[in-house]
């Protein structure tokens, strides 16, 4: 398992990782980011892909709808996703265990745990806009916050 680090995007300014997995709010705001503050080399979770069909589905007007729908349709072409597989599952209990562990509920980081159960399984840094989200994961991740 990778070294649990937490980073500031100053702190990473200098240095850009090879490969990384946005989650889900990364993704949607890359369009505000700095790109020397993200991997060379970005993925997502089937997980993200998962949460950007949701919210193309409970939008509750067309332009809101058509404007998810966008951003929905741009993941699918531009991204091949990682799969929240055997592994990743397995994972997932850890990273719920330990989010008990910290005194934090686990039910509405469900799909946060999902995407860094991917993201520690595969090695991969989780880059994300909402670190605090992913505390008390101890030595099983990697989180850049964004």
């Amino acid at each position: 398992m990778p070294a649990t680090t937490t980073r500031s995007s100053a702190a990473v300014a200098d240095h850009r990782y090879p490969s990384g997995v946005l989650d889900t709010c990364t993704y949607i705001d890359l369009a505000l980011l700095d790109p020397a503050k993200l991997p060379s080399v970005p993925e997502l979770t089937a997980v993200t892909l998962a949460e950007l069909h949701q919210g193309v589905a409970m939008a509750k007007d067309a332009a809101v709808r058509a404007a998810r729908m966008e951003v929905l349709g741009a993941a699918v072409a531009d991204f091949e996703s990682l799969p929240f597989d055997g592994e990743a599952a397995a994972r997932y209990g850890t990273l719920v265990t330990l989010t008990i562990a910290a005194n934090r509920d686990p039910r509405p980081r469900r799909m946060d745990l999902m995407i860094a159960a991917v993201a520690s399984v595969r090695g991969l840094p989780l880059f994300t806009r909402n670190a605090g989200d992913f505390k008390g994961l101890g030595s099983t991740l990697t989180v850049v916050a964004v």
